[in-house]
């Protein structure tokens, strides 16, 4: 697919898959070791996911800022800038395991979401540098990057959160700021149409867009599908390690969590070329609900590994087939603002989820959090039937 593209095309897919190799590899330390700190550190119990969950906060606050620095200056100087968000954060997390101070840990995982704003973007810039047949294609390459991350973000936490004698974990953060350094020249070779310009046309209102039933059911599966893999994913750590589970094996959990979530790339596109976006989308919101009934079914740790590697393949297929949607709903020059609203919206509400998975997790258990799942993404799997019924065909991408 990289192949049959024109140089600049391929060029801009090798940066961007680059680029999301090193950034994705920032959720998986944070998801793997957030909670576990939080359980050495955090005031209450009910406080030990709130490290990932004020990262979750962070990459919904970050959208905005994003979005004003992709119209004035442009998506390379964007992205730019938030790796040295992706740094600092990586050093504030550190000093806050270091000193001992679980808020300062929880700024880290702040700044960290911010950073991963600029990263998700990324899906958005490898779909509006190619012509709309290749779009599919390119996306899919810059989420195999996330499998690649899917491998090198674990073993950052396995290989160096001992890295610092008395001090665990602080060293996979250290080792989370190292790559967003290496981003940011591999970011400099982004090359992508300037900004329009303040007074130009920036197309319809957002408000029109929002009304229209495309991008409705786009955000709804987006926001069912991430926030339910987020709720799950967040819970998913901690629950092992509570069951007697080793740290190395609850990162490991989560390592086949996210290549779950980056594997099926490979195919996702073809298969919405093939079937449509909203077909693909039911398809993975089923195994998702798979995946929540396979974490119902006991706490052995293959009951775990499976569970949180169906809920990474459902994503996959739920959220590339809405992002994919997604694109139709909008022209070139309208694309920044209504992406914008997009994931400010579906990462505020993932935010509120991954705030009361600590909770429900501490106070009701990991069933509680699995049954959760169920009703959210069997609502929004019927949503696209009833859709799909009033269309009375499948949307083609």
């Amino acid at each position: 697919m990289v192949a049959s593209m024109a140089s600049p095309e391929r060029r801009n897919v090798v940066v961007l898959f680059a680029a999301q190799t090193l950034g994705a590899a920032s959720p998986p330390v944070i998801v793997s070791l957030g909670g576990l700190v939080g359980q050495q550190m955090a005031p209450t119990p009910a406080l030990t996911t709130l490290a990932v969950s004020t990262y979750t906060v962070g990459v919904a606050l970050g959208t905005i800022p994003l979005v004003a620095l992709l119209n004035r200056y442009g998506r390379r100087p964007a992205y730019m800038v938030g790796t040295l968000a992706g740094m600092t954060s990586g050093l504030v997390a550190a000093f806050g395991i270091w000193t001992s101070q679980f808020l300062m840990f929880c700024l880290g995982t702040l700044i960290a979401g911010i950073y991963a704003s600029g990263v998700q973007s990324y899906r958005f810039a490898a779909m509006e540098g190619t012509t709309p047949e290749k779009r599919a294609g390119a996306l899919q390459w810059v989420l195999v990057g996330g499998l690649c991350a899917a491998v090198l973000g674990p073993q950052l936490t396995i290989l160096f959160r001992d890295a610092i004698p008395g001090v665990p974990y602080a060293g996979a953060f250290l080792a989370q700021a190292m790559m967003a350094l290496v981003a940011l020249p591999v970011l400099s070779g982004l090359r992508l149409p300037p900004p329009v310009q303040r007074g130009g046309d920036t197309g319809r209102p957002l408000r029109v867009i929002a009304r229209t039933p495309r991008f409705r059911i786009a955000l709804a599966t987006s926001i069912s599908a991430y926030s339910m893999m987020n709720f799950m994913m967040t819970a998913g750590p901690v629950a092992m390690v509570y069951c007697g589970f080793s740290p190395t094996e609850a990162a490991l959990g989560i390592q086949w969590h996210v290549l779950g979530m980056f594997a099926p790339s490979f195919v996702t596109g073809k298969l919405i070329q093939r079937f449509g976006h909203q077909p693909v989308m039911i398809f993975g919101l089923t195994i998702m609900a798979a995946g929540a009934v396979a974490g119902l079914g006991g706490i052995a740790l293959a009951n775990f590994w499976i569970a949180l590697c169906l809920l990474g393949i459902g994503w996959n297929f739920a959220f590339f087939g809405a992002t994919t949607m997604l694109a139709t709903c909008h022209a070139p020059n309208e694309g920044p603002k209504v992406q914008g609203l997009h994931d400010f919206l579906m990462f505020a509400v993932v935010a509120c989820g991954s705030v009361s998975s600590g909770a429900l997790l501490s106070s009701a258990g990991w069933d509680a959090v699995n049954y959760v799942v169920l009703p959210v993404v069997f609502a929004a799997a019927m949503l696209n039937l009833f859709s799909l019924r009033l269309a009375g065909r499948p949307h083609r991408a």
